[in-house]
């Protein structure tokens, strides 16, 4: 499903409620909400709105666990990490209980981490189907979610949920939830502006299939629901609009 808007104000007010509305819908059946976030400059906006009202008093924050979808590998105190823009963002001001904050990183070789969070989020999913209630992604302006990059070998990867990788054009590490573990996703919601994005969206929304150059298109779940969410510029490409 498309969803185009004005501006990115209010793509990011739209992103916010419906954030909210999974959330509470996700403790009412499950009492718990689980979302994985995305780094970057797409979700900023939506971030600083939810440690705003109404969304502060009404997120239910005790109930909620926050995962990353990726991550650069770098310390939390690296202004690169998508944590740490999360955190100085709205983490930090949230009442989310910390032991619930599930940062992709630490002190430790990243193959090894990758095998850590994947063997967290089985716990988390006490071994049943690794379903998230809501997973936020972004796209690059050459067709990337997460970290699967055009190219990549973690494209293939078809039994892991999590994996790391040295990205050479970057020169680092980056560890990424697999494109099979985020289809598992009960929603994923996609947030993407700029006239930069345009032509890849239109590849990847409408274009032939080449998950190669445009990983994106790797985003399929068979039970659950993918939003995009995109303003008019990002837009200008597509065909279908709504």
């Amino acid at each position: 499903m498309i969803q185009v808007f004005k501006d990115t104000s209010e793509l990011s007010t739209a992103a916010a409620d419906i954030f909210l509305q999974t959330a509470r819908d996700a403790v009412e059946k499950n009492g718990r909400f689980t979302v994985a976030l995305t780094g970057g400059s797409s979700p900023v906006q939506l971030y600083k709105l939810l440690m705003q009202s109404p969304y502060l008093e009404l997120m239910p924050w005790e109930f909620t666990f926050v995962f990353w979808g990726d991550e650069r590998w770098v310390p939390l105190t690296d202004d690169r990490s998508n944590a740490k823009m999360a955190m100085d963002t709205f983490l930090n001001e949230v009442p989310v209980p910390k032991d619930q904050i599930y940062p992709m990183w630490q002190e430790d070789e990243p193959e090894e981490f990758a095998l850590r969070y994947e063997r967290l989020l089985q716990k988390h999913f006490n071994q049943q189907a690794p379903q998230f209630d809501l997973i936020l992604l972004g796209m690059g302006d050459d067709g990337h979610t997460a970290s699967l990059f055009p190219g990549t070998q973690v494209l293939h990867e078809d039994s892991r949920w999590v994996q790391a990788y040295y990205l050479k054009p970057q020169s680092m590490y980056r560890i990424t939830l697999t494109a099979p573990l985020i289809n598992q996703a009960k929603k994923i919601m996609f947030l993407t502006f700029g006239q930069n994005k345009a032509n890849a969206l239109y590849e990847v929304l409408e274009g032939n299939k080449n998950v190669e150059q445009y990983p994106s298109q790797l985003i399929a779940p068979k039970n659950g629901e993918v939003l995009w969410l995109v303003d008019e510029a990002a837009a200008s490409k597509l065909q279908q609009k709504s």
